[in-house]
């Protein structure tokens, strides 16, 4: 019975190693090994996370990539330090491989690299700009009003509806 288990551990090693093997091997086939030079321009890519803000982008439709920076040096093994504008000092300028993909420049594409403005705190004061919309939400003891509220900072698309007594307590010069 004991040399059943010892037989039955054995081949379940086996199989273990086995998959593992092809595992690695199926990764190693599309494993791309990037280096770049300094001088090389690359682009950078946005956080694919929904809601987080970077660079002042939000949403699941703002820009995969921004700018076009050069590579200053190599940092580690797969860390590249960037060119960065003096606009974007408050943020760490070295990145991984894998957030930096190679622009191949064609001469009929121009890109357009707008001032992203920062505070030294990192934050931005968010006041509405803007009430676009009124209605009245009927709840089962009462009435809520709420206002369609553009916010400084922000487009059109980024509207929000906030509560009247919200509006009213953040800017009351405002309602």
């Amino acid at each position: 019975m004991v040399q059943d288990m010892v037989e039955q551990v054995h081949l379940i090693w086996q199989k273990t190693k086995a998959a593992q093997d092809q595992q690695k091997t199926y990764a190693d086939l599309h494993r791309r090994d990037i280096e770049f030079a300094m001088g090389y321009k690359v682009l950078l890519k946005m956080s694919p996370i929904r809601g987080v803000m970077s660079f002042g982008k939000r949403g699941k439709l703002s820009q995969k990539f921004i700018g076009l920076y050069e590579i200053l040096d190599r940092v580690g093994y797969v860390a590249y330090r960037l060119a960065w504008p003096p606009s974007l000092d408050l943020v760490h300028n070295v990145f991984q491989v894998s957030q930096l993909p190679k622009y191949v420049s064609d001469p009929y594409y121009v890109l357009e690299v707008e001032n992203i403005q920062q505070d030294k705190g990192l934050t931005y004061a968010k006041v509405p700009k803007e009430i676009l919309d009124r209605k009245v939400h009927k709840i089962r003891n009462g009435e809520t009003v709420l206002l369609k509220v553009i916010w400084s900072n922000h487009n059109v698309e980024e509207a929000t509806w906030e509560p009247e007594e919200a509006i009213k307590g953040r800017c009351p010069h405002f309602v």
